[in-house]
């Protein structure tokens, strides 16, 4: 069968793949970048580690070549923990892999992504986020190897408010 097999057609539906990294240390920190200033989206904002899955590579390898990118640090251990279908009331959408990284090796570097820094869970409320992290941070700290993934919805009410909703 031919590419055309995958019943691809213009009328429908389409996302852009995204990857979303949250490195914790064996004492429970979690790593988050605050984005630079140049950046077009969540400048300024502390967010976890991550970006677009390029063309030719996998979801696994686009979260493997962000840390490494953004962080210096490899990961002995990432564990899809879900992912999250963002309704952007336009085409395409967003859609966004979400990974907990374990077995941190390698020099943590800063990037032109942003500025790092390592968190207790309590203190990420004390910085400016980008709106879903506090619930992504939460639902990945508690992840453990063999769990059940999360599957989420984002949609945009009338004011132009987020709206998450997940299973799993």
């Amino acid at each position: 069968m031919g590419v055309e097999a995958q019943g691809v057609s213009q009328d429908r539906y389409t996302v852009i793949p995204r990857v979303l990294i949250f490195p914790f240390a064996s004492d429970g920190k979690v790593l988050l970048l605050k984005g630079a200033v140049h950046k077009r989206i969540w400048a300024g904002l502390w967010n976890g580690i991550g970006g677009h899955v390029e063309a030719g590579e996998s979801i696994l390898q686009a979260a493997q070549r962000e840390l490494r990118e953004e962080t210096g640090l490899l990961a002995e251990r990432l564990l899809f923990c879900g992912s999250v279908i963002v309704e952007t009331q336009t085409c395409p959408g967003i859609a966004f892999f979400v990974f907990k990284a374990e077995g941190l090796s390698g020099k943590q570097h800063e990037s032109p992504e942003g500025t790092l820094r390592w968190f207790a869970l309590d203190e990420i409320h004390q910085v400016p986020l980008v709106e879903d992290v506090p619930t992504l941070v939460g639902k990945v700290s508690r992840f453990q190897a063999g769990s059940q993934p999360f599957w989420g919805l984002y949609r945009y009410d009338a004011d132009n408010q987020l709206v998450m909703s997940f299973e799993g």
